[in-house]
């Protein structure tokens, strides 16, 4: 911070503006620059809060919601800085791929290295400008491909800020699970940034509910921690459902699924969730529930071999548990 100005990368955003700084990433093999545009609300001081989407390149749920909380009319009398990148990993985007053009996660490499790969060399890029700037951030994602999930907030456990951030948020249902090494989260946990992960719809699809759902949430986050003066109200009958541990149901047999429930849906232990037939209608095999809970993923495909996740189930009884489990990376579920 300079003069009430607030500085990232070569640039100093003065105090109630805002301007898109655009940090040099790589040059792509034809000579065309590759940047990292960070767009800078700043409205003074206060709280720095940051919004990432696309941090893996096909989940563009994020970069709608971030498009539509920049336009949003609360950001008019905004308190603190808001950095919102809509397109974190635009190598993966413009490839409509979850990767870079390494084959790395790059959630798997934060907070990366200024020697390293080019997905480290994002990864720290984006870490040292935007992530060790903030003290809070929303990180935004969706299904892998071919799936689609519930809106939902994860959060590491035994940590009462984030769980209030996320009941702030309101979503259908919030997760309490492990960090993963070389997560965004993880590194900005040992940073001391608070960050919660929105999940919502799926790869290279726009999901309205997800995105309504995001962006409500994220405006009810900047309220609860002062940078806004009024958020949208949770539905009076809206619950959030809390969970500490889910499962995926697997098909007992290769063929076509006919789901009969959806994300979204509670379940019961031994309830039938589907069926699989072969293509002559003359196999008909169940799929059942193992647990009591909500349907927070499912598959989009219909062809499904013996042993594919079809239905990601967060149990409900787990909420009164202490066990916390890890959950599997999107893309390790098929």
């Amino acid at each position: 911070m300079r003069m009430g100005g607030f500085e990232i990368g070569e640039r100093i955003v003065a105090q109630g503006t805002r301007e898109t700084v655009n940090l040099g990433v790589s040059t792509l093999a034809n000579a065309s620059p590759m940047n990292l545009p960070v767009h800078v609300v700043h409205g003074g001081p206060g709280p720095v809060l940051f919004l990432s989407g696309a941090v893996h390149g096909d989940e563009i749920q994020g970069i709608e919601i971030v498009r539509r909380v920049l336009g949003h009319e609360a950001l008019k009398s905004l308190s603190g800085t808001l950095l919102a990148i809509p397109i974190v990993n635009a190598f993966g985007f413009l490839n409509h791929s979850r990767y870079m053009p390494d084959r790395r996660d790059l959630n798997r490499s934060f907070p990366g290295s200024d020697q390293g790969s080019l997905t480290s060399l994002l990864a720290d890029l984006f870490f040292r400008e935007v992530v060790l700037r903030s003290q809070y951030g929303i990180d935004l994602h969706s299904a892998a491909l071919h799936r689609t999930n519930l809106p939902q907030i994860r959060i590491a456990p035994k940590d009462d800020d984030l769980m209030t951030l996320a009941e702030a948020f309101a979503p259908p249902v919030i997760m309490t699970s492990k960090l993963r090494d070389g997560s965004l989260r993880q590194c900005a946990k040992d940073a001391g940034v608070k960050v919660v992960l929105f999940e919502g719809g799926e790869a290279l699809r726009f999901d309205e509910a997800s995105i309504e759902t995001g962006v409500k949430g994220t405006l009810r986050v900047m309220k609860s921690i002062g940078m806004i003066g009024t958020a949208p109200a949770v539905p009076g009958h809206a619950v959030t459902v809390h969970s500490t541990s889910s499962t995926w149901t697997r098909a007992p047999e290769g063929g076509i699924l006919h789901s009969v429930r959806q994300v979204g849906d509670k379940v019961g232990r031994r309830e039938p969730i589907g069926i699989i037939t072969d293509p002559l209608g003359q196999v008909r095999v169940p799929v059942f529930a193992e647990d009591d809970g909500v349907i927070i993923g499912k598959t989009n495909l219909p062809i499904v071999n013996r042993g594919d996740a079809l239905f990601h189930v967060a149990r409900i009884k787990a909420k009164a548990s202490s066990k916390v489990d890890a959950m599997p990376d999107e893309d390790e579920i098929i």
